[in-house]
């Protein structure tokens, strides 16, 4: 007997992305995943998250591994997890390199100081990322999940952990 299961979300898809989109910004740290020929490679980074723009940005410096993958094979994936509150965002699509001096200025924030000087350190470098899709995880919250756990494991049933949905962004 399986108990695993996937809930349907019923809200429509342009509100389901709206819910993806604003869960990466809050949570800000994303799973930064590439592809190096062999394996993938995870790492966390600071995400500057652009519905308007449909981009989330990343400054990185100009040495590692991260931009020679996003170079040679540009499908990625980020990946937001608030455990705390049960809520995860997974988007999928294609990033790019760049050296833009203009867009760094505009995404520096005095958090990155702890990596560089400032803005004109000539070795930032931004990554753009560009999603395609998008899934999301979205519990009601801690204790409604340890209730619907506990629930689940009393009646033998899967528990009916919150909304789970994919869409097109």
């Amino acid at each position: 007997m399986t108990k695993e299961r996937s809930d349907d979300n019923p809200q429509p898809p342009h509100e389901v992305a709206d819910r993806i989109w604003e869960l990466a910004e809050k949570i800000d740290i994303a799973m930064f995943t590439t592809w190096d020929g062999e394996q993938q490679h995870s790492r966390p980074l600071s995400a500057r998250v652009r519905r308007d723009e449909h981009a989330v940005y990343f400054l990185v410096d100009v040495e590692g591994g991260k931009n020679d993958q996003v170079e040679h094979f540009p499908a990625v994936s980020c990946a937001w997890a608030d455990n705390s509150h049960y809520k995860y965002v997974v988007m999928v699509g294609s990033a790019r390199l760049s050296n833009e001096r203009e867009k760094i200025a505009a995404l520096w924030s005095d958090f990155d100081k702890a990596w560089w000087e400032d803005a004109s350190d000539p070795s930032i470098r931004l990554i753009t990322f560009t999603p395609d899709q998008g899934e999301l995880w979205d519990s009601p919250g801690k204790a409604v999940a340890l209730v619907k756990m506990v629930l689940a494991a009393v009646t033998g049933a899967a528990p009916q952990m919150g909304d789970n949905a994919k869409v097109d962004l």
